[in-house]
């Protein structure tokens, strides 16, 4: 199986920058998109196994975009990143699918945490099999 792969998705080019250098250094394959439509077009090229997806996105919103996603792969795990503290709308996303999200600005090693965790639930645990 090949790396994973990460989508991150945000209109602030200074955050994107930042998280694909930790991503990249973390061993993952990543993409980036400052708007929805690049963000669902690479959804469907490459199918990415987590997006991080920011809440605030200009023309078409977080919540537009995820259940897009949602969509075309439910499988696909996506964290919500925001500036804002709506509490309705990060309902909305957790009801929608979204597994959890971050506020800005975040602790990156909080956000590389969280990323392994989701994403190193196939390959990592299978190495610590437990006796039953």
């Amino acid at each position: 199986m090949g790396r994973k792969k990460l989508l991150i998705v945000d209109d602030q080019i200074g955050i994107r920058i930042l998280l694909l250098e930790v991503f990249a250094t973390e061993g993952y394959e990543t993409f980036q998109a400052a708007n929805g439509r690049t963000a669902l077009d690479i959804v469907r090229n490459h199918a990415p196994d987590l997006v991080l997806l920011d809440m605030k996105i200009p023309g078409m919103d977080g919540l537009e975009i995820l259940k897009k996603i949602k969509e075309m792969n439910k499988d696909i795990k996506v964290i919500m990143m925001t500036a804002y503290g709506e509490l309705d709308m990060i309902k909305e996303a957790t009801d929608l699918g979204a597994l959890m999200h971050f506020t800005k600005p975040f602790d990156i090693d909080e956000m590389r945490l969280a990323v392994n965790l989701q994403l190193g639930e196939g390959g990592s645990r299978s190495k610590f099999a437990s006796g039953t």
